[in-house]
């Protein structure tokens, strides 16, 4: 009950900011999102032993994703420069240890920044049913894989990684993803086919859980059950946003390149 009450109060907030306003408002969203997701990924780095400059790190995440939605790649570039020189001499560590929290204070530029940028560019360029044809299969195929591995999970999907993920549930995703794609996609999408639309809906639950498996190879080496408890029922923002860290890049390559 809790699951379904957070996503009763967050859905009309996302979904009416992303259709009823200007592009600006989704970019002020994606921000936000980005500095909770942010401040979550540093909690995981400190659980691993790295030491990365947080306010850094979170500014330059925030400014990595403009640049993206801004398709001003030279800022981006720059961002990531910064932060890499900055870590690099700031930290009084070395050896493997440097390497450590320099990988760990860029990786979150293109883990973070990127995929968020990119849903941004799609509002812009793209339009907001583009946007909301993304979140809303991505949603569709989580819903159908939590219940659905309720219902009928036996067969864990990443045992080592994710014992609550079951094949059974995963399969209950990429089907209810291939549907709701085929069925709507077109709409959206003009020149698309049913078929082709229902693939790319299974490319995107695939993606989808693909990065939810990535968090939650993150979380479980650092020893956490969630990324945080800011969300009842969801755990944190990066728990909300995982699948569509990953499905993002793959929707942005098939509407730019297919």
């Amino acid at each position: 009950m809790t699951r379904v009450l957070s996503a009763l109060a967050l859905l009309p907030i996302v979904l009416g900011t992303i259709w009823f306003f200007p592009p600006i408002a989704t970019l002020v969203l994606a921000a936000l999102a980005l500095v909770g997701a942010g401040i979550e990924y540093l909690g995981l780095t400190r659980a691993f032993g790295a030491v990365v400059p947080g306010p850094l790190v979170v500014v330059a995440v925030a400014v990595a994703a403009a640049a993206v939605a801004y398709d001003v790649t030279l800022v981006g570039l720059a961002a990531t420069t910064l932060v890499l020189s900055i870590v690099s001499l700031a930290t009084a560590r070395r050896g493997r240890e440097l390497l450590l929290d320099v990988a760990a204070s860029l990786l979150p530029l293109i883990y973070l920044g990127v995929p968020i940028g990119i849903l941004v560019q799609l509002r812009i360029t793209e339009g907001s049913g583009v946007v909301l044809l993304l979140l809303a299969t991505i949603m569709v195929s989580d819903t159908a894989q939590y219940y659905g591995g309720r219902w009928l999970g036996r067969f864990q999907l990443a045992p080592a990684i994710s014992p609550g993920k079951t094949l059974e549930g995963a399969w209950f995703g990429l089907a209810a993803g291939a549907l709701f794609m085929g069925w709507v996609g077109p709409m959206v999408v003009s020149g698309v086919e049913t078929m082709t639309s229902a693939s790319v809906g299974v490319m995107l639950v695939a993606l989808g859980i693909a990065g939810d498996l990535f968090e939650s190879q993150l979380k479980r080496g650092a020893g956490l059950k969630d990324s945080s408890g800011l969300i009842p029922g969801h755990g944190g923002v990066l728990d909300r946003i995982d699948s569509l860290l990953f499905a993002a890049p793959g929707f942005y390559l098939w509407l730019m390149f297919a």
